[in-house]
């Protein structure tokens, strides 16, 4: 029998539905819940430009998304991820920074990601998948909780040429 991860597919989507239904799906899960992010806060991590949102369905059933922003200063960070309670546990986080990775290596040397430093399970896993700690944005959400700066890093941006 295939493992939800093999049934599940990767696509970017612009669909306004499918970004009501990710807000939801945040506000609904830590680290949101913990910051006391509601579904209208949320929705907002889903406009601008320069934002790429890809959702991971099983079937028709959303399972995770995530938010990817390609340009800027942080080019190549990886703005949100999240894995709705039912399908954790399965690889699908591990599927999705994958994803990310090889997506964001084709223009960056470098992949970004913050993780809350509550979060301990998500810390682990992007820790395990080869980020490293660069730095503590005290405060930077919500007063009392800090952002870990993270990255991933195959060299320097200078003279990057990109991956196939």
């Amino acid at each position: 029998m295939p493992s939800p991860e093999e049934n599940s597919v990767i696509e970017q989507t612009t669909d306004p539905a499918d970004f009501a239904f990710c807000a939801e799906l945040m506000a609904h899960t830590d680290p949101w819940i913990t910051l006391g992010i509601g579904v209208e806060d949320c929705a907002k991590a889903f406009e601008g430009s320069f934002r790429e949102v890809f959702v991971l369905r099983n079937g028709k059933e959303i399972a995770g998304f995530f938010i990817i922003q390609p340009q800027g200063s942080f080019k190549g960070y990886i703005q949100t991820i999240a894995i709705a309670e039912g399908h954790r546990g399965q690889g699908l986080g591990t599927r999705i920074l994958q994803f990310c990775e090889e997506r964001i290596l084709k223009y960056s040397p470098n992949v970004f990601i913050c993780v809350s430093s509550f979060n301990e399970r998500a810390l682990k896993l992007y820790t395990r998948f080869g980020f490293e700690r660069v730095g503590e944005l005290k405060d930077f959400v919500k007063k009392g909780f800090s952002e870990i700066l993270l990255r991933k890093t195959v060299g320097p941006t200078v003279g990057y040429k990109g991956r196939a």
